[in-house]
């Protein structure tokens, strides 16, 4: 594998240098500061990624007050007690994007964050006590529990929510293949996700950065050398 110093020389060298670097990585995650996010801002994160999966993130982003008045704030346990009617007619509701599906997820989520909140206190308590070396079994355990939550949905879900998250884009992959790692253009089998949790633990252990801001500069690292501005207003890797 190569040197991640180097890995890091090159996105800086790409961006305009190490300062430029440093202000694209974003804040530093805090993993046990989510035992104090309120279930509704977990669900209202579920719902928003969920949305946005394959849709225009601008557009989601821009209509998200909307999706707030007609999802009752995403307070789990009222909108369990809402009908089957209100959920009809929600499919007609111009607020939001109308997709029975991705409503119908928000409705199950409901049930699956509150019975987490039960278990546990509340779901971002479950969240801060996680192992930080092994977001592939928790995102593997949303992708089961939760509805839609699977894949890179999941993996967005908790970067949002503040959990120190990598996030395999096409670049981020792109740039650990061309680092040495022997993993697929689009890795999801338990080999190749148990290689990649290996290798950001082992760097996040020798850099002491946050997987996070790793993921992020194998990203800037390679592929198409977007401008700092450019970056600052784009959503995700």
């Amino acid at each position: 594998m190569a040197r991640f110093a180097d890995i890091r020389s090159r996105a800086a060298k790409r961006k305009g240098g190490e300062a430029v670097l440093q202000s694209l990585l974003g804040a530093t995650p805090d993993n046990e500061a989510l035992a104090k996010v309120p279930d509704d801002r977990v669900l209202s994160t579920m719902a928003e990624r969920i949305f946005a999966a394959g849709f225009v993130w601008r557009v989601i982003e821009q209509k998200w007050p909307g999706f707030e008045a007609a999802f009752l704030g995403f307070a789990p346990k009222r909108l369990l007690f809402q009908p089957d009617e209100y959920w009809e007619g929600l499919t007609r509701d111009d607020r939001i994007v109308r997709n029975p599906q991705k409503i119908k997820s928000v409705r199950e989520n409901a049930a699956f964050v509150e019975r987490i909140s039960k278990e546990h206190g509340s779901f971002g308590k479950f969240l801060a006590t996680w192992p930080q070396d092994d977001q592939v079994g928790l995102t593997a355990w949303l992708g089961k529990n939760g509805s839609r939550l699977g894949g890179n949905t999941g993996q967005y879900v908790l970067r949002w929510l503040g959990w120190d998250t990598f996030i395999l884009s096409h670049d981020m992959v792109l740039g650990l293949r061309d680092a040495g790692m022997d993993i697929g253009e689009n890795p999801s089998s338990k080999k190749d996700l148990a290689l990649i949790q290996e290798q950001m633990n082992r760097w996040a252990e020798e850099t002491s950065l946050p997987r996070a801001h790793i993921s992020r500069i194998l990203a800037l690292s390679i592929g198409e050398n977007r401008s700092a501005e450019e970056l600052r207003t784009y959503m995700g890797e």
